[in-house]
């Protein structure tokens, strides 16, 4: 430290602060030693800095040679370009806030999911999933002198395939429900006359379900209490689907089928 900083130093009881910044916002006016003052603004005045401190509330100066300003450029550089990018993400935010109440405005008071086509919004017919179990594991616990065999059942709709068609890969969908709790887009399996939404396997003795299904990707987006808008990260392979409601480890599975296939 120089002779001119210790002393200036000794003058202020040693604590060196902020410094002020040349706009509306507070800067760190940086020292050579480091510390830094917080200032509302400053200036170059030949061979002193002229600066206003927020901590006494009054003009100061000081000899040049103590500040470090190419460290106070920088960092001006570096917070108006964040404060950029904020004002960017607001704006971003705003505009998505407009399009969500807009949006809003289209999906019907009923409950249920809607798919939207353009200006379009149809509603998915709400499929009635049935359990079914395996017989082979039925005969073999049957057989077994104690609760061993773990038991193997799926859930599926009837029908090899869904009455609801579309043909765009990366549908959009709108959900309103009285009681919105885990939901996304599933891919279903076909099977013979049927389309299997998830895999039940029971444990023995604790009698624990484990639910395994094939999950899609998705976004979701809340457009007010208990309205939500989804569509798919990535675009979907040709298949039978489904939007589905569940509460985990619970059985209680609600599904909105629907089937994409290319034009």
């Amino acid at each position: 430290m120089t002779a001119a900083m210790r002393n200036w130093c000794k003058l202020f009881g040693g604590t060196l602060l902020a410094v002020g910044l040349l706009s509306a916002a507070n800067v760190r006016l940086y020292l050579k030693d480091g510390s830094h003052h917080l200032v509302r603004e400053y200036q170059v005045v030949e061979d002193r800095v002229r600066f206003y401190s927020l901590e006494r509330g009054e003009w100061e100066e000081a000899p040049l040679e103590l500040f470090d300003l190419d460290r106070t450029r920088a960092e001006q550089k570096r917070l108006e370009e964040q404060r950029r990018q904020r004002a960017e993400e607001d704006k971003v935010d705003r505009q998505a806030e407009r399009e969500g109440r807009t949006e809003l405005h289209k999906v019907p008071l009923d409950d249920g999911v809607y798919w939207v086509n353009d200006e379009q919004v149809t509603p998915l017919k709400q499929g009635e999933p049935k359990t079914k179990g395996n017989k082979r594991r039925s005969v073999l616990k049957a057989m077994a002198p104690v609760p061993i065999v773990t038991g193997k059942a799926t859930v599926e709709l009837e029908g090899p395939r869904s009455a609801f068609v579309i043909h765009t890969p990366a549908p959009q969908f709108y959900i309103r429900l009285d009681k919105v709790e885990r939901f996304g887009v599933i891919r279903l399996t076909p099977k013979k006359g049927s389309r299997i939404v998830e895999d039940l396997t029971i444990i023995p003795i604790s009698k624990d379900v484990i639910e395994e299904q094939k999950e899609v990707e998705v976004f979701r987006q809340q457009l007010a209490p208990g309205v939500y808008k989804i569509w798919p990260v990535e675009p979907l392979e040709p298949g039978e689907y489904a939007v589905v409601q569940f509460t985990k480890d619970k059985m209680n599975l609600q599904v909105w089928d629907f089937a994409y296939r290319k034009p």
